[in-house]
């Protein structure tokens, strides 16, 4: 018999592994950070607090950085390169793991070109649709994007700040 101690051991073990990139930049000697808003029905109408750094689920065994840039190309259609500072590791409401690089980069956000995902919809309607992972992104300076931004996730801009600026 499972207590309840085993069971949420054995359910955190089973949580899914996320990494992502969150890209900066300086414009006009402001520091701006690079998000995504979720693709989807879901989102569509959500806004504060529902953008993310580009990320995904990766698989055990594969490098959670390889992951992080093969992510963020597929969600975008940019492969970020360069000096990769490791953030600390989060865990949202729903137990995901994140683990997030920063690294120096610039690209056009009007024209990401994400992939896409199946799902049902509208729900029990047995009809499949096709949505972006990501349907926008944007540049954001850090005190708007701390208002855009997944609140779990806001921890990755602020250890950015600190980080840069010492």
């Amino acid at each position: 018999m499972l207590t309840g101690t085993r069971i949420a051991i054995l359910t955190l073990s089973m949580a899914k592994q996320s990494a992502g990139i969150l890209l900066y930049r300086r414009k006009d000697e402001q520091l701006e950070v690079f998000l995504a808003h979720p693709g989807g029905p879901f989102w569509a109408k959500k806004d504060a607090g529902s953008w993310s750094v580009p990320k995904g689920e990766y698989e055990e065994g594969e490098a959670p950085l390889q992951a992080a840039i093969r992510e963020f190309e597929e969600e975008t259609g940019y492969r970020p390169s360069g000096d990769f500072m490791q953030l600390s590791t989060i865990r949202q409401k729903g137990h995901k793991t994140v683990h997030c690089w920063a690294v120096a980069g610039d690209l056009d956000a009007d024209s990401i070109v994400s992939n896409e995902f199946e799902m049902e919809w509208p729900p029990h309607s047995g009809k499949m649709r096709s949505f972006p992972e990501i349907d926008r992104a944007a540049w954001f300076p850090v005190d708007m994007a701390r208002e855009k931004i997944n609140e779990r996730q806001a921890g990755f801009i602020d250890e950015l700040i600190k980080r840069i600026d010492e």
